[in-house]
């Protein structure tokens, strides 16, 4: 999938705080809408907009719907911030030489 799908997946905070959610484990929908102040419907909106971009996978547990986060999918997405990084952004000024240096930018999952 191309990096851009999943970033545009990713640019909304309410999906990105779903992706911390289920970066510790699998959780079936009740829970993961228990965790936000909007609809039911509205967090099975945003599941499906991360699915969709491959980084969800919904699985049928019962009567529950359960959700797991697609790590190996976010391999394209560091691959590619890797390859872009500028680590002389990262560097301090000449006006901060004091402050400490900005540490490298690697996306390791």
């Amino acid at each position: 999938m191309a990096p851009d799908i999943q970033f545009a997946a990713l640019a909304d905070p309410t999906r990105c705080r779903v992706v911390e959610l289920l970066h510790e484990r699998p959780l079936p929908v009740h829970e993961l809408a228990a965790a936000f102040s909007i609809s039911r419907p509205a967090i099975s909106r945003h599941l499906r907009v991360l699915k969709d971009a491959g980084l969800v996978r919904e699985e049928k547990q019962g009567r529950e719907n359960v959700y797991s986060l697609q790590r190996q999918r976010l391999r394209p997405l560091a691959d590619w911030l890797n390859r872009h990084w500028n680590p002389r952004l990262a560097a301090p000024r000449p006006a901060a030489e004091t402050a400490p240096a900005a540490p490298q930018m690697e996306f390791d999952l």
